[in-house]
């Protein structure tokens, strides 16, 4: 799975601990050439996650290091690994009863603008509550809280 060379030491431990808790992580499905907007989903009756590695290379105009060897591509890394920690988020959610884990009353005054374009998307075109949304784009930028909630509810 080519999404695991774009992961930090802390996101595959998040990863470990997803196949530990009895999920199936895959890359580059059928969904995702469905929609091309989408970096990530989860699959909630079948413990699915699946990472759309080309979508988000694709969307951050990643560059092979052939095609540029002094490219960074931090904005593909960035993508792939809050998609990771997003559909994360999903799972803890479905291992605490299909409910979100946190107090959600003050975490909309928090999102970035850009984000609140992707919740508008995600709850529009998902079947994901807007409470449920709100938490996972929360949580896509605390990889240390998603992986210590990962052990919490789900293992």
């Amino acid at each position: 799975m080519e999404f695991i060379l774009f992961l930090s030491k802390l996101d595959k431990e998040i990863l470990n601990l997803l196949m530990k808790a009895n999920y199936i992580v895959e890359e580059n499905k059928i969904e995702c050439l469905l929609n091309k907007e989408i970096k990530g989903l989860h699959n909630l009756k079948e413990n699915k996650i699946i990472i759309c590695t080309e979508n988000a290379k694709r969307k951050t105009n990643y560059r092979s290091k052939k095609q540029s060897p002094n490219k960074d591509n931090f904005k593909t890394e960035r993508a792939i690994r809050k998609a990771l920690r997003h559909e994360a988020t999903h799972a803890i959610q479905k291992c605490n009863n299909n409910k979100t884990v946190g107090d959600i009353k003050n975490l909309e005054a928090k999102l970035h603008q850009s984000k609140r374009r992707s919740l508008d998307f995600s709850t529009s075109n998902f079947s994901g509550t807007y409470a449920k949304e709100l938490e996972a784009y929360i949580l896509e930028d605390k990889p240390k809280k998603v992986k210590n909630m990962i052990r919490k509810y789900c293992l």
